[in-house]
């Protein structure tokens, strides 16, 4: 009796699987470093302006994690001897500050109020402030944010602007204080610096152009 000879269809070997990790792109990522009572239209405003422009924008705070909050402060200009100032809003965060590898990022930004004042007590922040300055990296400083610079010892022979009451400190890192209208900006190499809020339509774009982006309507 004829039998059914069973056939079988030789299997290919199985391929190992791999897994593929693409590199994370770094070609447009910017680091806002900020602490409690930041000036608030100094991170709103920059953050958000920064990102319509297409760059990815991550905000970070000494001891904090992406996720925590900030608070800031309102500072405005009333016609008295110096700032009024009020509270803000919360400001979320998006940035693991013990997770920051400068080399990931092509750009720095300081923003002023408060928090200029005690977040450059933290010696990571003056680390990262140096290792932005000797990459050549541009690095954007306003109103009370470059007391960092200061603290950073990165000033000396620079020129820069802050709000009026920071210049003497500028001076005494050795660097050169630009007494320039509230309004306006000052760029000396990678840094650029401006007196306060109502300087952002030219510190932001003096800072695009030193980032190297070209924009045109």
């Amino acid at each position: 009796m004829a039998t059914a000879k069973k056939t079988t269809a030789a299997k290919a070997p199985a391929k190992k699987a791999t897994a593929k990790t693409t590199p994370k792109s770094t070609a447009k990522k910017l680091l806002f470093l900020v602490g409690d009572y930041v000036e608030d239209y100094e991170v709103m405003v920059p953050f958000q302006a920064l990102m319509m422009l297409g760059y990815e924008v991550e905000a970070a705070c000494p001891d904090k994690k992406a996720g925590d909050i900030v608070r800031t402060a309102i500072h405005d200009f009333e016609g008295d001897q110096t700032y009024s100032e009020k509270r803000g809003h919360n400001f979320a965060l998006n940035k693991d500050f013990a997770a920051i590898d400068t080399k990931d990022y092509v750009g720095l930004v300081i923003p002023g109020g408060r928090a200029p004042e005690y977040i450059r007590l933290n010696k990571r922040v003056l680390e990262i402030v140096r290792e932005f300055d000797k990459a050549k990296k541009p690095i954007a400083a306003i109103c009370h944010g470059p007391l960092v610079l200061v603290a950073a010892g990165v000033l000396k022979g620079r020129t820069a602007s802050a709000y009026p009451a920071c210049g003497p400190d500028v001076g005494c890192a050795g660097g050169k204080y630009a007494e320039i209208p509230i309004d306006k900006a000052v760029v000396d190499g990678n840094l650029v610096t401006a007196p306060a809020w109502p300087a952002h339509p030219d510190w932001i774009a003096k800072f695009a152009a030193v980032l190297g982006a070209k924009i045109s309507i």
